[in-house]
């Protein structure tokens, strides 16, 4: 090993010993607590699972490859708002977050940063002098690399959920060889979410106190964003359905945005906002329903469901199941079994 080499490695360890010393550093150094002034407003928190790089592009790009993954760049800055955007409706996503995680490794670059970053040519420079080497103007930019680490797909700008999707299956399914990302998207012609929340008659409405609600009767907390294709489908035809609808108005149904900053009374009563509660309650994705019994929780469902799971999720809160039967899976397959005796057939994917 050479001399550059040696020192690059025993950077890398004094790194690695400072993370383990202090899992807290990182996290401080940007987003620092507000009594000490420090707080940068424009800072927003990245998905746990992005990568936690050491910034060798050219090391990164072999470890995703050994493991049969590709390597996605996110160019950012702070106070962006598509950044923002890209975080929390694309990422927020369970399908997209879930397929991101399963084939690519995220590595976060600031565009104006200061951390060291070894390209590809294996010469040491900066984030912002490494971002103006590949011509990053906008944020955010997303450069997707192939295993020598040729720029596969570039996106310049935030892309809707329903495009991004598209375009992580282009990468993901190595089509580059077969067609262009342009023909390929044109070819699947995603459709957009309908960008609304889907408020109903029969749910609590604004204010929701959720500390006032019937103790007797469990609450069904829907979270949910508004560029979510998953939640159009479930209101615009799960909810709707006769056999849900029964069981739905057996709950009292509370619809909450997990992105916004409305003000809401928590179920131990003091104020807080929707997205303050989702983060409390370990919520990141939608749609996410979480069942409650007397404040409680009692059960959730996260991520994209059809009729048949989203049905028995209802019945197994308001038939205590939950309380006798704690595999929910368990009690899906009993369920299913039952009706199958009956003659019903039962359709997954219905």
């Amino acid at each position: 090993m050479n001399k550059q080499g040696g020192w690059n490695m025993m950077k890398k360890i004094i790194t690695l010993l400072i993370l383990l010393a202090s899992p807290l550093l990182f996290a401080a150094s940007e987003t620092a607590q507000l009594d000490t002034g420090l707080v940068n407003p424009g800072y927003h928190d990245k998905p746990e699972w992005f990568k936690e790089s050491f910034l060798d592009i050219s090391e990164d790009i072999e470890g995703a490859t050994d493991a049969g993954k590709r390597v996605m760049l996110y160019f950012y800055q702070d106070g962006c708002p598509y950044c923002a955007k890209l975080l929390h409706d694309n990422f927020g996503n369970r399908d997209i977050a879930d397929k991101t995680q399963k084939y690519f490794d995220v590595i976060a670059i600031n565009m104006w940063g200061d951390r060291e970053v070894s390209g590809l040519d294996g010469e040491a420079t900066t984030e912002k002098a490494f971002s103006q080497s590949l011509k990053v103007q906008f944020t955010p930019t997303l450069l997707f690399l192939d295993e020598s680490g040729k720029v596969l797909v570039r996106l310049n700008g935030y892309l809707h959920p329903h495009q991004f999707d598209v375009v992580l299956d282009y990468v993901a399914q190595r089509k580059e060889g077969q067609m262009s990302v342009r023909d390929y998207v044109a070819s699947i012609n995603p459709q957009a979410a309908s960008g609304k929340l889907h408020m109903e008659p029969g749910f609590i409405q604004s204010p929701v106190n959720l500390a006032a609600l019937d103790k007797e009767k469990p609450v069904l907390l829907l979270l949910e964003q508004k560029t979510c294709a998953a939640c159009d489908e479930l209101h615009q035809d799960i909810l709707q359905r006769k056999a849900v609808r029964k069981s739905l108005e057996q709950l009292q149904v509370v619809l909450l945005d997990i992105w916004s900053e409305e003000k809401i009374t928590g179920f131990d009563g003091v104020e807080t906002t929707s997205r303050k509660l989702a983060e409390q309650l370990g919520v990141h994705y939608a749609p996410s329903m979480l069942y409650f019994v007397a404040g409680k929780e009692a059960f959730r469902t996260e991520g994209y469901l059809r009729a048949f799971h989203v049905h028995g999720g209802m019945d197994y809160v308001l038939g205590d199941a939950y309380i006798e039967q704690p595999e929910f899976q368990r009690y899906l397959q009993d369920r299913r079994a039952e009706f199958e005796a009956r003659g019903i057939h039962v359709d997954l994917w219905e």
